[in-house]
């Protein structure tokens, strides 16, 4: 034990959990979390904890955390342990998960240490950390494939990036041909990330990164806006979709279970948003709806 310099969570945690679990790893002390899909099983959550941290004060919290939420009536989380990682398998461990993965007609998302052959995809290159994003989770993929599709049809010249994170979908967006992306993220760390992520992709100049809140963005509307949140965000911005947006522009919703998605489409379209068809990956649906032709009254 004295040998390990790292503890390991692992917990097999319900897809509506995992979001409000992994605020809380970071919150805890995590050096890195990792989502993990297991057909079948469900998702798994593995957190990375420095020594420092006390392993029956960190089981206790996040036990805690669970009971409320199962009283609550949330479907419980299984297999919760924390276990001693020695130093030499930290990287791996953490590293293993990132492995380059092809999303869409065009696009490599790869780590910066795994960079495989292009074999005529654009590969974009993301660090993995403390900003939402990888471009491995179900949310994320559907996105990026539904923005390449938009991109491809529309060829939009400029999107705002909402909620940011990582800048997986501004990096890519750029990349696919937007020239100019405004990516906005009330996370000082998400912001750091970005932009050390556009860099990372060469597109800095194309990809312009905020510090501001979504919901009170003041800036030139854009035919395209971006959006990969919770289903009571979305609600929660409706409004600012529609100033963000151009009128008839395009809106993706992504960060939406499958069960919510016709809920969150109906309370967009109290705003005047058109639905077009959803896309769904590995049960996380993107919206793309049509944004009011004309501005409410």
């Amino acid at each position: 034990m004295s040998s390990s310099r790292f503890w390991e969570l692992t917990v097999g945690v319900p897809a509506d959990l995992a979001e409000g679990l992994t605020n809380l790893a970071w919150e805890l002390g995590a050096l890195g979390v990792v989502e993990e899909e297991r057909p079948g099983r469900g998702p798994r959550l593995r957190a990375f904890f420095p020594a420092t941290v006390f392993a029956s004060a960190l089981e206790a919290s996040v036990r805690e955390y669970l009971d409320g939420l199962r009283e609550l009536g949330f479907e419980p989380a299984t297999g919760l342990s924390v276990v001693a990682l020695a130093d030499e398998n930290w990287a791996d461990a953490w590293r293993a998960h990132f492995t380059p993965r092809p999303v869409g007609r065009r696009l490599l998302i790869a780590p910066p240490w795994d960079r495989p052959a292009a074999n005529g995809r654009t590969v974009i290159t993301i660090e993995p950390g403390r900003a939402f994003g990888t471009g491995h989770h179900g949310s994320t993929v559907g996105c990026l494939e539904a923005l390449e599709s938009v991109i491809d049809r529309d060829g939009p010249l400029r999107m705002i990036d909402l909620g940011t994170g990582s800048g997986i979908l501004a990096v890519a967006a750029a990349r696919l041909g937007v020239s100019a992306v405004l990516a906005v993220d009330d996370d000082p760390d998400a912001i750091a990330s970005a932009v050390a992520n556009a860099a990372r992709n060469h597109v800095s100049d194309r990809v312009r990164c905020v510090l501001a809140d979504a919901g009170r963005l003041e800036e030139t509307r854009a035919p395209l806006v971006v959006a990969n949140l919770l289903s009571a965000a979305h609600r929660r911005f409706a409004s600012q979709y529609e100033r963000s947006l151009l009128p008839g522009g395009t809106l993706l919703l992504g960060g939406i279970l499958d069960g919510e998605a016709a809920d969150v489409a109906a309370a967009l379209g109290g705003h005047g948003f058109v639905p077009r068809k959803p896309l769904s990956v590995e049960g996380w649906t993107t919206l793309e709806l049509r944004a009011p032709l004309h501005d409410h009254a």
